[in-house]
């Protein structure tokens, strides 16, 4: 009831779509999945011929059940179609690109008009009105600006909320720290695992974030676990909320938080949300895990049927304490991609993380190292803990790295090579975080 009453009081006009009546949200989005086959099937080549393989027209789309009926897109089409052959509207129309860093291939580029960039600015203020954010806020925005869409996502909705953007963009820690400081800042948003690198910045200079007056973080663009996101509440003081996005559906902006953190809320009036099982491609029901399935219901200039995000989750249809209608999704942990393969166990670098963290004594800073020795993989975690434990006795440090051995291999199932390291040892990141070094490709030891 106290979520739901801060709900009604922090309430934005522009957040109403979010409490719609299921049957009004269901007809809404039928129309517009309806408007949007047509039109990714009269403008997109690359639709067109997967549609008409399957004998499939828009006019075969009754119900939302039949989204089941389209074929999926995943980011390798992107890529082959690079750079605009996904593009549904002129050229003429284009107001904003947008591409990916192409370091593992081409870019995936992604294209807006006007009305894409005016939706994006919605969902956007209706992220940041469910953190509870509001005019008056200062916000610093420490995701980068240019060809990602992160930086530029953020701003606009910020502006939009009416409150006003400090934007920084990422790097030059110390300057964040001095700009959060000098400007009163009470919102930061970034990736979590560079909020970590600010929380060292602070403490080398002498000064502690709890006396800032900053009241909360808008975290995202890479994954992370609960337990990371309650370490950094307890080291800041600070509300830390999650978001989600993807360039290829929008950017920031597709999903987030609201003060119940009860999963995160997507904004199904714009992204049709489905889970399936990522080996058969079959559909799972509303509370089965799987890879989630994002459709774009109003985006003109490159609209996205059923593309895989390759993220696993599992979205839950029961409305939240916080009043809204709209459905969640359990935090995305994990990616059906990032997950390695060690003597025959999968493992995801989440599960480590949460092991880690569930035990007193360990920093927020790890890396996972792959290497291969006598044909067999190896996996050695490097983790930093606090200065107290290290310069304690040895018999203290033994018994740490044993419990956290321990904790570490009652969730993965394997024993790990573990290294229990200084504080500020292990390499930050001023953007998204590179948890895992895989070298098994390099000569055998």
């Amino acid at each position: 009831m106290t979520a739901a009453l801060d709900q009604i009081a922090l309430f934005h006009p522009t957040s109403s779509p979010d409490y719609l009546p299921v049957d009004q949200l269901r007809q809404l989005q039928l129309q517009r999945l309806q408007q949007i086959v047509q039109h990714s099937y009269d403008n997109v080549p690359l639709f067109r011929k997967r549609m008409d393989e399957r004998s499939l027209t828009p006019t075969d789309i009754h119900t939302l059940e039949d989204m089941k009926l389209l074929p999926f897109t995943v980011k390798t089409d992107l890529r082959d179609e690079y750079p605009l052959g996904l593009l549904a509207v002129p050229m003429k129309d284009v107001v904003r690109l947008h591409a990916s860093s192409g370091t593992t291939g081409k870019p995936i580029v992604v294209a807006y008009n006007q009305d894409d960039l005016t939706t994006w600015a919605e969902v956007m203020t209706r992220t940041f009105a469910a953190c509870g954010m509001h005019a008056g806020d200062v916000v610093q925005n420490a995701y980068g600006y240019g060809l990602f869409t992160g930086g530029l996502g953020v701003h606009y909705g910020i502006e939009s909320l009416g409150a006003t953007v400090v934007p920084i963009s990422g790097g030059n820690t110390t300057r964040q720290v001095m700009l959060m400081k000098d400007f009163g800042t009470t919102v930061i948003c970034c990736t979590p695992s560079y909020f970590l690198r600010i929380i060292d910045k602070a403490n080398e200079m002498g000064l502690d974030l709890k006396d800032f007056p900053i009241r909360a973080g808008i975290f995202g663009a890479e994954p992370w676990t609960d337990s990371m996101r309650k370490r950094i509440e307890q080291l800041t003081d600070i509300k830390a909320y999650d978001i989600y996005g993807l360039s290829e559906i929008i950017g920031p902006g597709v999903g987030c938080q609201c003060s119940a953190q009860e999963g995160l809320h997507i904004f199904e009036d714009h992204f049709y949300p489905e889970i399936i099982d990522p080996e058969t491609c079959q559909p799972l029901p509303d509370g089965t895990e799987g890879e989630l399935v994002l459709t774009t219901l109003s985006k003109q200039a490159m609209p996205m049927l059923r593309y895989r995000t390759r993220d696993i989750t599992t979205i839950y249809n029961e409305q939240c304490s916080c009043g809204r209608t709209i459905r969640r999704i359990e935090r995305i942990g994990r990616r059906s991609d990032d997950m390695f393969i060690i003597r025959g166990v999968n493992v995801f670098p989440s599960q480590i993380e949460t092991a880690l963290l569930n035990v007193e004594g360990t920093l927020p800073h790890y890396q996972i190292i792959l290497t291969k020795h006598n044909d067999l993989d190896q996996i050695e975690v490097q983790v930093e803990v606090t200065a107290e434990h290290f310069s304690d006795t040895i018999g203290s440090l033994e018994r740490l790295r044993k419990k956290l051995s321990a904790a570490i291999a009652e969730i993965i199932g394997i024993r790990v090579n573990l290294r229990l390291v200084e504080p500020h040892t292990l390499q930050r990141s001023e953007g998204k975080a590179k948890r895992v070094i895989d070298n098994r490709n390099e000569a055998n030891t």
